[in-house]
């Protein structure tokens, strides 16, 4: 594309060139593919373990807030205990001064329930206490299993920075030419030809008539369709996949 007709707008550029360039978006476009192709599963498996690991951070947040809660109940309990400690010695004082049965009993029904909120409290406090042990438990699992993810994560972005800086130049070159590849073609075509690549399995959404057959899905062109597509009036696609049939080989460059 000269600089001349990159500066015509794209809803004016005539459709053999914006097939042109159309067909050279796919070229480029299927050299990033191979390109990418290359990573595999790379990118997708650290995001996995980011995910992962993210995910283990939280469970081991939420395990210490939840430590924290059961330790600050258990301080309380052991207030609520040491009160009613103090509660008895008084009760026990006040009982020695008695004028009559029926004040000793009542001091002592009071004693029995200040010695019950102490059996209640410490068995809360072992309850907290258990929780807090098996939540330990659960978060040296977790921490473990984080350090080894965090070492798998490691190793997988090593890799895939090492795959990614040997294509890095070549990638970043290609990139810029399909910048320029994109500047005659109007939005509303560069949409569907993203969305066309979108739905099919080999990133094709821009190939040429090929031995009388879409060079997608190898379905037949007619003739006459053909004959439309060599004029290059206007922008045709296969009535079977979709994709845009660009050109027919025989005159293809």
């Amino acid at each position: 594309m000269t600089a001349k007709s990159a500066a015509v707008a794209p809803a004016d550029v005539p459709v053999a060139a914006k097939l042109e360039a159309l067909l050279t978006l796919q070229h480029l476009d299927s050299q990033l593919d191979e390109i990418r192709r290359v990573r595999g599963d790379l990118p997708e498996e650290v995001r996995d373990l980011e995910d992962e690991i993210a995910g283990y951070e939280v469970r081991v947040k939420k395990f210490d807030e939840e430590i924290q809660g059961l330790n600050d109940f258990i301080k309380s309990r052991k207030q609520a205990s040491k009160d009613a400690e103090s509660l008895i010695k008084k009760y026990d004082e006040q009982q020695q001064n008695v004028r009559n049965n029926r004040e000793f009993e009542a001091i002592a029904k009071e004693i029995e329930l200040q010695r019950l909120e102490i059996q209640i409290a410490d068995k809360k406090i072992k309850e907290s206490q258990y929780q807090i042990d098996v939540k330990n438990a659960e978060i040296s699992g977790t921490k473990s299993k984080l350090e080894e993810r965090r070492k798998d994560l490691d190793n997988k972005k090593g890799e895939l920075e090492t795959i990614v800086s040997e294509n890095e130049e070549e990638e970043r070159a290609i990139m810029a030419q399909r910048e320029e590849a994109t500047k005659p073609v109007e939005d509303r075509l560069l949409t569907a030809y993203t969305r066309i690549r979108g739905n099919v399995r080999n990133g094709l959404a821009v190939v040429l008539v090929r031995r009388d057959a879409c060079g997608g899905c190898f379905n037949t062109v007619p003739p006459q369709r053909q004959a439309d597509i060599i004029s290059h009036k206007k922008i045709i696609v296969c009535e079977h996949c979709g994709r845009i049939l660009a050109d027919v080989e025989a005159r293809a460059v």
